[in-house]
């Protein structure tokens, strides 16, 4: 892995240098974007997964294909269909590629294999080396427009001239997105053509008014529709239209070839227009880009003594701005992954948003927010969340149980970081109707425990699960202060008895004592018995001869139970049993041995989805499973590592809570540069957006203890850093409309700590372990701390704060 230090805010000077302030508008020019890819912040891809995706990602579009440089079907939730350039709902593109031959009809010298491949924040490169000619294919898509830019640079290496024909073939697609059929939709063949005027190819659908231009600023030598030096086998109803550039190299020589395509869902206008404003914006397109992930990097910026960690941190923020979808007609928010979940969730963002406002990007939070509620009002109507929707607002799954207590629980993070009152006030009907329709409609026996799927996604797994029991709990408890911030007094108090009630009985009733643990699910013994039997054969066919030996076990333990009895139980080691910790819910005392279980559950990438699944052998832990179809099947996965990390900080475990973050380190960068995938190391989607949570909030909120109440102009600052992290800042955080810098310094006895505020009427907490020896000075001047228990809270405010601690 290689890395580039230098700064965004360096690449945009250097950009500004080489354009210079009148040049911005004009095309992208021979050495621009090369130039630039120069000072971007790198991280150069391992050869052994050349042969696997990347993403070139924007709002409105983004391309997936193999770092290789080729663009071969891939997917599976439509299938061979998931790779391409896509512009939601709709497909432009399946790929494209470029040839060095002597004519545009000669079938070789196609560029289909890259020596090298560089991930970029915004943008990407591959490096091919072909007989003394080096060619280096760099693209980014411009944020807000339906378009992609790519650039040929070209470079004669030998001692003699060279003359070729440099051919881009553009692979046309058009094709709805999935669930389409649902609404009616079809597709038709697509139809290319000629345009002389724009002296580019534009081909329509022949069933839609969809559209793509394929073109370049540079001068055409010849065409082809139909026919491509470098055919493909593909599926779909595209057709191929193949551009051809004369080459005149001199030894030493270079030369650029830009490219731009742009599509429409609406019409060809659109498409042609777009067109228009690449070839004469690229290059201010570019820098508009540049400049905003600058701020993405500066915005609850770190600096810790673990620069992998710090490294894995920004990337991760930067993943989180790749997944946005933003389709005008339905929404625009995160969504969960690509390739194959490149549209909306209601389960991961609940748990990804909570990392988008700990990082600061509270606009893209807000809007994300909007449009679940949206979506889930629309198809619901009675406050349960969505689980799935495609980018044509088709709802495939109205929701499983977790997501609705879940999406309370982010109403209230979101209250907290931003202070909107009205936001509350919208949100709160859909909240009291969730739970009225989790307590009411869902709960089959009467017993207060809702009844059906949450996380976990195992058949016949779908009776009462502890993570919807959980989350049920905590909305409850934040749907009480919801309660009385809105002065519904009587409800907030029975909301909050129903929250005590059931965190007394998850500690009760779900506590299984000789597992050490909370359980997986309470069911019946006769539908016990039934998972035991799945389990078993899952444990055989995975060859867990202990996993074997403990169901059995389990099973001859309950098989005299009463048929009809319900009790919790530990079956399969779900990571979900890690949700009280998580939430805080649990007993101290039972949070700690449950946690000491869950380490057994972990290889060096991370937590098992599931328990059972679990490699004893940890080299074989080490390579992924070989799995034929798509499956999560004995998978480790970014996100139980992220919950047991925060649920490790959450009781007073950093270190445990940073070992864990170092596991999600091993995945970073392990198969695509900059990105970790969903399954640990390399399997799944390999940009997946709830890993946002499992780095951003440990670090934030536990590490540096960020507690906003931007409703109350207070923060209150808990810093529990893991041992080694004398010196660590966090800056320029919003929380409602204050910007906060912490930082943490340590000088021989004295540590330090230094508190920035935009806002400084604002009162700040700083809640540290208490210790008696000490003499504490705030700006100067000795202060006394108030003492709880074994913390110490130091009463602030300012706009500048230096509290000093010192032996006293």
């Amino acid at each position: 892995m290689v890395s580039n230090c230098l700064g965004l805010a360096v690449m945009c000077s250097v950009l500004t240098v080489q354009l210079g302030c009148e040049s911005s508008r004009e095309v992208i020019d021979t050495h621009s974007l090369a130039s630039l890819a120069a000072d971007l912040p790198a991280i150069e891809g391992n050869d052994r997964y050349l042969a696997s995706p990347f993403v070139t990602a924007g709002d409105r579009l983004y391309m997936v294909g193999h770092q290789d440089g080729r663009f071969p079907d891939l997917g599976w939730h439509v299938e061979g269909e998931m790779g391409g350039i896509w512009n939601h709902p709709i497909k432009l593109m399946d790929g494209f590629v470029g040839s060095i031959a002597d004519s545009i009809d000669e079938a070789s010298g196609c560029l289909e294999s890259a020596d090298r491949f560089l991930n970029y924040p915004l943008a990407n490169k591959h490096v091919y080396e072909r007989d003394d000619l080096t060619i280096e294919r760099l693209q980014f898509v411009p944020d807000g427009i339906e378009g992609l830019v790519v650039e040929y640079a070209i470079t004669n290496r030998s001692s003699e001239r060279r003359r070729h024909t440099f051919t881009f073939t553009g692979m046309i697609d058009l094709m709805p997105v999935w669930l389409s059929e649902r609404i009616g939709i079809e597709d038709g063949v697509d139809r290319a053509s000629w345009d002389e005027g724009e002296q580019a190819m534009v081909a329509v659908d022949s069933l839609n008014s969809w559209s793509v231009v394929v073109g370049s600023s540079r001068s055409i030598s010849d065409y082809r529709i139909g026919w491509s030096p470098c055919h493909q086998d593909r599926k779909g109803k595209g057709v191929d239209v193949s551009l051809a550039f004369d080459l005149d190299l001199g030894s030493g020589e270079a030369t650029t070839i830009p490219f731009f395509v742009a599509g429409s869902y609406t019409s060809l206008d659109e498409s042609l227009e777009t067109f228009a404003t690449l070839k004469t914006d690229a290059a201010q397109l570019l820098e508009e880009k540049l400049e905003r992930y600058a701020a993405i990097k500066k915005t609850a910026g770190i600096a810790i003594p673990d620069k992998e960690l710090q490294e894995v941190y920004t990337w991760i923020k930067y993943n989180a701005d790749w997944l946005v979808r933003d389709v005008p007609e339905v929404g625009r928010g995160v969504s969960a992954g690509i390739p194959d979940y490149p549209w909306w969730f209601g389960a991961d963002n609940t748990y990804t948003l909570q990392g988008v406002f700990a990082t600061g990007q509270h606009d893209l939070a807000r809007a994300t927010m909007q449009l679940l509620h949206k979506l889930s009002e629309e198809s619901n109507g009675n406050g349960r969340i969505v689980h799935e929707v495609s980018t044509n607002g088709v709802v495939f799954n109205p929701g499983n149980l977790n997501e609705t207590p879940h999406f309370a629980m982010l109403v209230w993070n979101a209250f907290e970081w931003t202070g909107d009152r009205e936001m509350l006030a919208q949100y709160y009907p859909t909240v009291k109707k969730g739970l009225d329709w989790m307590m009411t409609d869902q709960d089959e026996d009467g017993n207060g425990y809702p009844d059906g799927a949450g996380m976990m996604e195992i058949h016949g797994l779908d009776s009462e699960m502890i993570d919807v029991v959980v989350y049920t709990q905590q909305a409850f408890e934040v749907a009480s202060r919801m309660a009385h911030v809105m002065d519904e007094r009587d409800l907030a108090t029975q909301y909050a008895h129903t929250a005590r009630q059931l965190r007394d009985r998850i500690n009760s009733e779900w506590w299984v004592d000789e597992a050490s643990s909370y359980a997986d699910f309470r069911a019946t013994t006769r539908e016990t018995l039934h998972l035991i039997e799945d389990a078993i054969v899952r444990a055989d066919t995975l060859g867990k001869p202990w996993a074997i030996a403990e169901l059995r076990d389990l099973r001859n333990r309950i098989s005299g139970y009463p048929a009809e009895a319900k009790q919790g139980h530990v079956l399969h080691h779900n990571w979900v049993v890690n949700t009280p910790m998580e939430v805080g819910a649990a007993d101290p005392d039972k949070a700690l041995r449950a946690l000491n279980t869950g380490a057994r559950y972990t290889n060096p990438f991370g937590v098992y989805v599931t328990g059972i699944d679990r490699q004893e052998d940890q080299e074989e832990a080490l390579e992924s499973p070989n799995w034929q179809t798509f499956s999560y099947v004995g998978a480790v996965m970014t996100l139980p590592t992220g919950v047991q990390a925060i649920a490790e900080a959450r009781y007073g475990r950093p270190d445990k809570a940073y070992e864990y973050l170092r596991m999600l380190t091993n995945s970073f960068s392990y198969a695509l540069p900059g990105s970790m995938y969903e399954v640990s190391p390399d399997y799944g989607m390999i940009v997946q957006a709830w890993n946002v949570y499992a780095v951003a909030v440990p670090i934030v909120q536990y590490f540096f203890g960020v507690r906003p109440r931007a409703y109350d102009q207070h923060v209150t600052l808990r810093p529990r850093m893991p041992e080694g992290w004398d010196d660590a800042l966090l800056a320029n955080l919003p929380v409602g409309d204050n910007v906060i810098t912490f930082e943490k310094q340590t000088a021989g006895g004295t540590v330090s700590y230094v508190i920035h505020q935009k806002e400084s009427h604002w009162t700040v907490d700083l809640n540290l372990p208490r210790t008696d020896a000490i003499a504490v000075k705030v700006n100067g001047n000795r202060v006394e701390p108030e003492y709880a228990g074994d913390e110490m809270v130091i009463r602030l405010s300012g706009g500048h704060i230096n509290v000093e601690l010192a032996p006293s």
